[in-house]
């Protein structure tokens, strides 16, 4: 039997356990990490070395990403010297997480990207939350929402299943963007707001593919990781962001996972019949500012023969 004491000594541990942790998950989407791959496709050209910084789900909101925090992303992502920048989607703040915080506006948040540098340039693709931000995009059921719009007019173009050829020393490869896969909510919103059921998408995988005119590889955007299944091998390597690698994950498990394929595309690099994907954990917080076990972080991915 145990003792008074034991039970006592037990409490305060559990207690201070469950402490712990709450402020480590708050503390958490305060860090920034850079996670690096080095990958080989098959049949990526020799001499065609390609060194890609991704930058996914910003969810831009004061207090914990608002614009100096973004600006501190910038210069860690330019301080690696990217060849080019991929920006996956979700800029703006979800809805629920307007609870707790304060948006900033489109035009800042997009001024802060548009410092970022590289020579090959920056590539964007929208996220749901970009698309069910604007609700007169929702109503007209078209149009480009307004987190597009302020990237263009930040002189950074918005890929929606629209690819173009890039060169780096005399070899090509193409860069393609998928439209997002979660962009229009169903008529019985808001109950199912931040859970993508019944969503219909603007992608179009055959369409972005077919506008692909030679054998150079490709490197695909896309926002949600669920598409994957349907890449064919034609595609060097797939980036997706979206799930924030389950945003709260313990011993390698997330509870909640965004995608119709739970755990299989959380996060990381994956590798099926051949094919590759990076899944990006993001940056930002989606539902509320709680992080653990998957820091923020600016990916870094090499490619070559």
């Amino acid at each position: 039997m145990l003792s008074r004491r034991q039970i006592l000594n037990g409490a305060v541990a559990l207690m201070a356990g469950t402490a712990g942790f709450g402020g480590y998950a708050v503390a958490e989407p305060w860090r920034l990490r850079v996670t690096r791959y080095r990958i080989s496709p098959p049949g990526w050209p020799r001499g065609l070395d390609l060194k890609l910084a991704v930058i996914a789900d910003l969810h831009a909101a004061e207090p914990w990403m608002g614009i100096e925090r973004i600006r501190h992303i910038v210069a860690r992502t330019n301080a690696a010297s990217p060849d080019a920048v991929l920006l996956l989607g979700d800029y703006v703040a979800g809805r629920r997480l307007g609870l707790v915080s304060e948006p900033v506006a489109h035009a800042a948040w997009a001024g802060a990207l548009a410092e970022l540098e590289a020579p090959l340039g920056r590539h964007a693709v929208l996220g749901n939350h970009d698309w069910w931000d604007d609700e007169k995009v929702q109503q007209r059921g078209e149009g480009l929402p307004a987190a597009g719009c302020a990237l263009e007019a930040a002189g950074i173009p918005v890929y929606e299943n629209d690819a173009v050829r890039l060169e780096k020393n005399g070899r090509p490869f193409w860069l393609a963007g998928l439209g997002d896969q979660l962009a229009f909510l169903p008529k019985r919103c808001p109950a199912s707001w931040t859970r993508g059921e019944g969503c219909q998408g603007v992608h179009d995988l055959p369409a972005m593919l077919a506008k692909v005119g030679d054998e150079a590889p490709v490197v695909l955007m896309v926002h949600e990781p669920d598409v994957f299944p349907e890449v064919p091998e034609r595609v060097a390597l797939t980036l997706a962001g979206h799930t924030h690698g389950g945003q709260i994950r313990v011993a390698g498990f997330a509870p909640v996972v965004p995608s119709r394929y739970g755990q299989r595309y959380v996060y990381g690099h994956v590798v099926e019949e051949g094919r590759h994907l990076v899944v990006s954990g993001g940056l930002g917080c989606s539902g509320f500012p709680v992080r653990f076990g998957s820091p923020p972080e600016i990916v870094i991915i090499e490619l070559a023969a």
